[in-house]
């Protein structure tokens, strides 16, 4: 009896000893699921981008040459200033060219009198013939030598003005607006028409940006577009993160390359602070026209595994799920997503990175932040998202 008495003590010993260690074991278990942010996937009226290499040019360049040879007596400009049209830029020791010009101009007086004589002979040989006191042989003598005199006077005059041209050229002036390099042949030294370069200027108030789309994209998604309908672009400048440039399409080519399969396209950026130099390197953005709505996730909720890319979201009793997706354009530090999640779901913000699929979880609800990020280069009326996007899981 004293047997039975005792192993009856012992086994409610041991059941209370087991209730106690299951107790803290399971509140431990809930103690340690990790507390990971989730939120809901944003919809947002998007636009495909497509982007392009290239270097900008300056709409005028030109490297300055001197119309007449010389000497150079001065330079007029401070290097890599801003100069405007007429401005002047280099002189010209103009004194042999003065002296060309005080020679003609002696010598198309000097025709002018043989001109204004020869004239009033020929109006009295008139008279004279009239009155028959001349013979018709010496009238028309008369009239001929007039004829002569006309012609070396205007010979003469064009001489003078070919020269006075000259001796205007001696100041090179700036013929476009736009900034300066520096002086490649300086003051006491000669120079050659036609063949000295002085200096380079380039505009600086617009820069043109030229780039081809292959066929096919053009013709999905931008054959229904024209020059004169300004589609707007973004233009990024080398070692800089965010296209901070707005331009627009000013000029599509007339024919398709056949060769390569492209049209050149020209991208104009209107810019006042001539913060844009010709010959940089540049990245342009160029939107579709279609605006449509899509998922919205931010980057690092998406990881990759081998092939494929997915997100974890948020399934029954906070278990994560692994869900298969296909990515749209980046926008930003945000994603798009083609397929594979629909508006209503909830997602692990910061990706596979501590956690996994199948993995019970602590959901943090936090807020996807899309503040300062463009979706499109057009205008959108707001609109409301209440439709459920719905695509393949």
């Amino acid at each position: 009896m004293n047997k039975h008495l005792i192993a009856v003590a012992i086994a409610m010993a041991s059941l209370t000893l087991l209730g106690c260690s299951e107790a803290p074991s399971q509140k431990t278990q809930q103690q340690q699921l990790q507390s990971i942010d989730v939120a809901e996937v944003l919809v947002k009226s998007v636009q495909n981008w497509h982007t392009y290499t290239t270097h900008l040019e300056a709409p005028e360049q030109v490297a300055l040459k001197p119309r007449v040879s010389g000497v150079i007596e001065s330079i007029a400009f401070d290097e890599g200033q801003q100069i405007k049209t007429g401005d002047l830029l280099f002189k010209l020791d103009d004194r042999p060219f003065l002296a060309i010009v005080a020679s003609l101009q002696a010598q198309v007086n000097s025709a002018k009198a043989a001109f204004d004589q020869a004239k009033s002979e020929e109006e009295r040989a008139i008279r004279l013939t009239q009155r028959k006191a001349i013979s018709t042989e010496q009238a028309e003598s008369r009239t001929s030598t007039l004829r002569q005199r006309e012609a070396q006077l205007a010979a003469l005059q064009a001489q003078l003005t070919a020269a006075q041209l000259d001796l205007e050229f001696t100041a090179i002036r700036s013929p476009i607006d736009g900034i300066i390099s520096r002086a490649n042949i300086t003051k006491g030294n000669n120079i050659i028409a036609g063949q000295s370069v002085l200096t380079t200027i380039v505009s600086n108030q617009a820069m043109f940006a030229y780039f081809d789309i292959d066929e096919r994209t053009w013709n999905s998604d931008f054959a229904n577009i024209s020059a004169s309908d300004q589609q707007k672009v973004m233009m990024q400048k080398v070692g800089q993160s965010e296209f901070a440039y707005q331009g627009y399409i000013d000029f599509i080519d007339n024919q398709i390359n056949s060769a390569t399969g492209t049209l050149r396209v020209r991208a104009v950026f209107n810019e006042e602070k001539n913060q844009l130099r010709a010959g940089s390197f540049a990245r342009i953005k160029l939107a579709a026209n279609a605006i449509t709505e899509k998922i919205i996730v931010p980057s690092r909720a998406i990881g990759t595994d081998l092939k494929n890319n997915f997100v974890l979201t948020v399934g029954e009793n906070n278990i994560l799920q692994y869900k298969l997706v296909k990515l749209g354009e980046r926008y930003g530090s945000l994603q798009a997503i083609t397929s594979g999640l629909k508006a209503t779901d909830v997602i692990a913000v910061n990706g596979p990175a501590r956690v996994g699929p199948g993995i019970p979880v602590a959901p943090n609800n936090v807020t996807i932040d899309s503040a300062g990020i463009a979706f499109t280069l057009s205008p959108v009326a707001d609109a409301s998202l209440t439709a459920k996007l719905t695509s393949e899981e």
